[in-house]
């Protein structure tokens, strides 16, 4: 088959549907001018490269040439990567969710030529198939409207596409208080699953930005009940299927209320988040097992997700050999050849392996004989009642879970999407620099850098303004606002790790054009993309934290930090702005939002400001340092201040000017709700102070 026009494209979601039948277009002026010239509608099919339904899609209808010839007589056809254009993906999944109740990938939609649309649907079977209709029956009903009612569709169009732009309009309100805290927490007390851990019921999803607001109730009230969610879904996680227990890393979410039955894709923005959330539980609790997850994430991460140059690419996809998790699933007969008879004895219990497997194939309801790796207790809890130490049997363990790899290392990989893409790497580089913090391992803080290094300088342009995706030597598509605030919000941990001030200044920096470029002077917040870019139907401005945190949530936080950081009010002011732009929206749905509702605790929070002076190299400042990251405190910045930066911190941080060791010593200044405490060279003291008891 001769390839497509998509063939010259370098996304791997692209590539994938080069050589399809259908032909392919991408996403430009170019390809709507063909359209208005044809006088053709549009067909525009979203999804990426990791995932199993776009897959499914491909190989029964885009491959298919009946199908294809069906959608190339009717349309011209368009391709488009979400995780390239998450703007595109923005405004028409909204459309899917307005006309349809519902979204999700594939998605796919019919246009007019001047880009409004007319239909959304998801999957779509080739034929009719339990009431809905199929893709060649639709091809057909389309071209007949197009032909004979073409005004009709127009005026359909144009309706909805007025009507879209309510999606991004939000109520602004009084800056929030802590009933809203409240609120939100009962909202999510009502759906947590008491018996299995997480939210509501199948899919069960990690729900990171929920378990963070969670653990800051808990810093917050001391309610032993937001700790006790939290744990008991990090632990039944850990536990479950839905961790890799073999290469480690988590898969997207489980398909069943238990944790077991997965949906294999991995996501590098998965692992950034709930490793951020392992670690703030670790600081709270001080519990081994969530630092041994943390850094078997980061094992993942760095060893199958990192670039030569140290970059982190995007996604590990669920389907192999044409069948989703063939991957990661163990038949017997494997598994004892991997490991030995002897060994599989004590594991397949331990791990809760089945001659016929340990799950059922969805359609067929039927044991398929592939066992998916999970434990129902703690290895420590196992290790009791086989009379062994919990330390000796997590070193068997690792020795054979090191076979179980080798042997798995040679079937079949898995697609790896490896694209870099700003925003993405900007949550991993602030997990990696919390973890270097927490953990006390300087190599996650080299690993951030280096990351951190790549997109500063190879996907930067002139002016200051990113891009939003690298891959193989090139650069594409003008940063968006969540590039921004994901680097930036990077950037802020970088600093905190490393206490390297360039961090923090190429963060401002960041900010100063992310308010240039995206800020809404009108109505407040951030839009999706810049001033100067590609006009679609209505321009984006999102706030729901879904997958991933939006924009406009982590960029209230940013701010909060900056404000902090450099004592400049006016971060502080634009935070203020933020929260009132979205307040009423917050208020109706607080669960929605809840990464947004972290700016919320933060504001209403009396802050702290650490300002060690003195020569970071020496010990008693490694010391304080290292006791800085001891305790849990979400509201905490700190700055290191020593004769080689006195005066470019006084430029960044105009308050430190005056603050000085005292006796010589390296000396702990810490100030808490616009109150300082009286210096301290003492790291007890210190610590006292942060914590509040003097």
């Amino acid at each position: 088959m001769p390839p497509n026009s998509l063939i010259n494209e370098k996304s791997p979601y692209l590539l994938q549907h080069a050589h399809n039948p259908v032909d392919w277009h991408a996403w430009s002026d170019e390809t709507f001018e063909l359209a208005r010239q044809q006088n053709k509608p549009v067909f525009l099919s979203i999804g990426y490269a990791t995932c199993h339904w776009c897959h499914v899609m491909e190989k029964e209808s885009f491959e298919d040439e009946t199908t294809a010839r069906h959608l190339n007589d009717t349309f011209v056809c368009i391709k488009v990567d979400r995780e390239e254009r998450p703007d595109i993906d923005a405004v028409y999944m909204a459309v899917c969710q307005m006309l349809t109740g519902s979204g999700g990938w594939p998605l796919n939609l019919f246009l007019a030529p001047d880009k409004k649309p007319f239909f959304a649907a998801t999957y779509i079977p080739k034929n009719n198939r339990h009431g809905q209709a199929g893709l060649t029956e639709l091809c057909e009903q389309v071209k007949k409207l197009w032909t004979s009612q073409t005004d009709k569709v127009h005026s359909s169009a144009t309706s909805i596409a007025a009507a879209l732009d309510r999606a991004f309009t939000y109520a602004a309100a009084k800056e929030p208080g802590e009933s809203l805290l409240d609120h939100a927490y009962e909202l999510i007390w009502q759906n947590f699953d008491s018996r299995h851990g997480g939210f509501e019921g199948a899919p069960k999803f990690p729900t990171p930005h929920r378990l963070l607001f969670l653990l800051r109730c808990y810093h917050r009230s001391g309610d032993a009940k937001a700790l006790s969610m939290v744990e008991k879904t990090l632990t039944a996680m850990r536990l479950g299927g839905i961790w890799d227990h073999v290469g480690f890393g988590f898969h997207r979410y489980a398909t069943d209320t238990q944790w077991l039955l997965p949906h294999f894709e991995k996501m590098l923005y998965d692992q950034a988040l709930i490793a951020q959330t392992y670690l703030e539980t670790y600081q709270i609790t001080q519990k081994p097992f969530y630092a041994r997850t943390v850094e078997e994430i980061f094992t993942y991460v760095l060893r199958d997700m990192t670039s030569a140059e140290g970059a982190f690419y995007s996604a590990e996809d669920a389907d192999s050999e044409g069948e989703e998790g063939k991957f990661y699933v163990w038949h017997m007969d494997e598994f004892k050849k991997a490991i030995g008879a002897k060994q599989t004895a004590q594991w397949e219990k331990i791990f809760n392996l089945q001659p016929d497997g340990n799950f059922a194939d969805e359609a067929t309801k039927q044991k398929t004989g592939a066992n998916i790796l999970h434990l129902d207790r703690h290895l420590a809890q196992w290790a009791e009642e086989l009379n062994l130490t919990p330390d000796e049997l997590h070193t068997q363990w690792d020795k054979t879970r090191k076979k179980l790899y080798a042997y798995r290392e040679k079937r079949i990989h898995p697609l790896k999407d490896d694209k870099i893409l700003a925003d993405w790497n900007g949550l991993m580089i602030a997990a990696l620099s919390q973890g270097a913090r927490i953990l006390d391992k300087p190599e996650y803080a080299q690993a951030a850098e280096k990351s951190a290094h790549f997109v500063l300088t190879q996907m930067q342009a002139d002016r200051g303004r990113l891009f939003h995706r690298f891959r193989e030597g090139e650069l594409a598509v003008a940063a968006q606002a969540a590039d921004y605030a994901f680097l930036i919000h990077g950037l802020l941990n970088l600093y905190q790790a490393t206490f390297n001030l360039s961090y923090a200044e190429e963060a401002v920096a960041l900010q100063e054009r992310m308010l240039e470029d995206f800020w809404d002077p009108d109505n407040g917040g951030f839009y999706s993309t810049a001033n100067e870019g590609e006009a679609l139907p209505v321009r984006p401005k999102e706030l729901y934290d879904g997958a991933m945190p939006s924009a406009n949530s982590v960029s209230l936080l940013n701010l909060l930090w900056l404000s902090r950081l450099t004592g400049d009010p006016r971060w502080d002011n634009k935070a203020n702005e933020q929260l009132r732009a979205f307040a009423g929206t917050v208020k109706a749905q607080p669960t929605a939002f809840t990464y947004f509702l972290l700016g919320v605790d933060f504001v209403l929070r009396p802050g702290q400001e650490v300002v060690i002076a003195g020569d970071p190299a020496k010990s008693d400042a490694r010391q304080m340092l290292a006791a800085l990251n001891l305790n849990f405190a979400p509201h905490k910045v700190a700055l290191v201040k020593s004769d080689q930066n006195a005066e470019r911190l006084a430029k960044f941080a105009g308050f430190t000017d005056g603050l000085q060791l005292v006796k010589g010593r390296t000396t702990a200044h810490v100030c808490k709700g616009f109150a300082c405490k009286e210096p301290t060279s003492d790291v007890e003291v210190m610590v006292e102070h942060l914590l509040g008891k003097k």
